[in-house]
């Protein structure tokens, strides 16, 4: 990868604008995040773009599958909205002109703004990969210390206005280190999010996870937990990993 950008099967992200780049954290939500029977998605944070590209994709990829099973399930996937919000203006109009050359320019809406201030109908899924580093932490760049420092998202902010903008049996998806997932599970709690599923993720077999895939749900249900492990022990990457973002990479 280069500061020019990341090129994937169907799409390229340019990110030299953006405090985030493309990186194994969004990659992860983006190919695991739920879609379900959503219709209306928000991307909070969106960066580059990045995981509303692959949102996008995925959804189109179901589309083509559910096109065998009749009209009705064309027409179920067919109305998807993808919204990404992002803070940064620098960030929002590469993301714009990331969705704008992709092949979904119709299906992705850009959005400048904070989602302390943002006003919208309700979504059926969120997503976000937040900034986790904690106020004080030193950044190269003011543009990467925006996009890491929860100081511009607290994990609090996070679930309150996540909850705020859900659609009453909404789903709320997240990357976060393992230094956040206690603090998460503690907020999402208050703010009436229920823990719908938990991955560790793992870099090998044995190692501690050093970041966790999280599927909250805005109404009681069951709950499940499982281990994703990204190289495997006797060498390159983990099957499990590679039928995860097969779909993404180039050499997969």
């Amino acid at each position: 990868m280069s500061s020019r950008g990341f090129t994937f099967k169907q799409f390229h992200i340019n990110h030299d604008r953006c405090g985030m780049k493309v990186g194994t954290d969004g990659i992860l939500l983006g190919a695991w995040a739920h879609l379900g029977s959503a219709r209306r998605i928000l991307d909070l944070g969106t960066g580059s773009g990045l995981v509303a590209l692959m949102l996008a994709q995925r959804a189109l990829a179901q589309r083509t599958a559910d096109e065998a099973k009749g009209q009705s399930a064309v027409e179920k996937t067919a109305e998807i909205e993808i919204i990404g919000l992002e803070l940064d203006d620098a960030a929002a109009s590469q993301a714009a002109d990331n969705v704008a050359a992709s092949p979904w320019p119709t299906k992705i809406i850009i959005e400048q703004g904070a989602v302390q201030d943002y006003q919208a109908p309700s979504f059926d899924l969120i997503v976000s990969n937040p900034p986790y580093f904690v106020a004080g932490q030193s950044f190269v760049s003011q543009a990467r210390a925006n996009a890491r420092h929860t100081g511009s998202l607290s994990l609090a902010d996070l679930f309150a206005h996540a909850r705020r903008l859900s659609a009453p049996h909404g789903q709320l998806a997240l990357v976060l280190p393992h230094q956040a997932l206690a603090v998460a599970l503690t907020e999402a709690e208050l703010q009436g999010w229920h823990l719908a599923q938990q991955v560790a993720v793992c870099t090998k077999v044995g190692k501690p996870a050093l970041r966790f895939l999280l599927l909250f749900s805005s109404v009681k249900c069951g709950f499940t937990a499982g281990e994703l492990v990204i190289n495997a022990a006797e060498g390159g990457l983990d099957p499990a990993y590679v039928d995860l973002v097969r779909s993404f990479y180039l050499k997969m």
